[in-house]
């Protein structure tokens, strides 16, 4: 569906996106990840034919971008874009018909839509007058309402509560089965390990980790503990059989050093924590973005 190849831009003083390749398939959710600044906007501004890179190119079913590719793809910005001001049924006629979908049939999806989010009851209230979470699910409503073939977003659970989160789990997964190319980009590296199926991690504007999630965390899944338990763990950090120890409240992700046995592990631990669940597991795509990119942000 989408292929990208050998991407550059740069700027003044800044190269914000240094030769980034990706591809992305019809019935694919395709993580974009990378730390603040990292390129991922700069890269999606390309695809979208929002700014023209320097060097590389970008292939929609093997077509250079024109303006009819515009009406197959579906676009969710970080940044809310609605007219605060508009009633909500009039903004989504609005922005489809920017999309040449005819008033009427805007009226009549956006109606299902709305119902779809538990929306209904403010179809004739302000936008100004939703929640956030609410402005996000309209937000999106009209990302997709002209049905495209290509859906991009960006931090698409901002702002969502939990249920709300499953709902639009729910509907990335029937937008999926029905054949769409979805680029996921976030922050949030457990819904990102929950959705996709591949991962582009960027960092300086640079391609650092690609591939398959289920490759990659058994490529870096080597000698990984999952530890949860009662007690202070802060001195899991210091054991010297562990080469890394990502440490929270009550549990801890930890890589083994190469003299580490885990019967040895386990008896030390039992006598300073109490322990309710230990196993030896594939990292979590968290753990791994960290060790990939580390505690640096990006540049560009």
């Amino acid at each position: 569906m989408l292929t990208v190849s050998h991407l550059r831009k740069e700027y003044a003083t800044t190269v914000a996106v240094d030769d980034v390749s990706i591809a992305v398939q019809r019935k694919e959710i395709f993580g974009l990840l990378g730390p603040n600044g990292a390129g991922k906007t700069t890269t999606i501004r390309a695809i979208l034919n929002i700014i023209e890179p320097d060097n590389g190119q970008i292939l929609f079913d093997g077509i250079p971008y024109n303006p009819g590719i515009s009406n197959r793809i579906g676009y969710l910005p970080e940044e809310r874009g609605l007219y605060k001001k508009n009633k909500l049924l009039h903004t989504i006629q609005y922005l489809a018909s920017l999309k040449g979908i005819p008033s009427r049939t805007a009226a009549i999806e956006g109606r299902k839509w709305l119902e779809r989010f538990n929306l209904q009851q403010y179809i004739h209230r302000k936008v100004e007058e939703l929640s956030k979470g609410n402005q996000q699910k309209v937000q999106f409503i009209v990302s997709i309402l002209h049905n495209p073939d290509l859906v991009i977003l960006d931090e698409p659970f901002s702002g969502l509560d939990p249920v709300n989160q499953i709902l639009m789990k729910d509907i990335l997964m029937d937008l999926r089965s029905q054949g769409k190319a979805i680029i996921f980009s976030t922050h949030q590296m457990d819904q990102a390990e929950k959705l996709c199926d591949n991962i582009c991690v960027i960092n300086y504007g640079r391609v650092v980790l690609e591939g398959d999630i289920s490759e990659i965390k058994k490529r870096y899944g080597k000698n990984s503990l999952h530890i949860e338990f009662d007690g202070d763990g802060s001195f899991l950090k210091t054991m010297p059989e562990f080469q890394k120890a990502d440490v929270y409240q009550n549990f801890a992700e930890v890589q083994l050093a190469d003299h580490g046995s885990v019967n040895d592990i386990l008896r030390q631990l039992v006598q300073r924590l109490e322990i309710r669940k230990f196993e030896i597991m594939e990292p979590s795509l968290n753990s791994i973005f960290i060790d990939v990119v580390g505690s640096k942000g990006g540049k560009a």
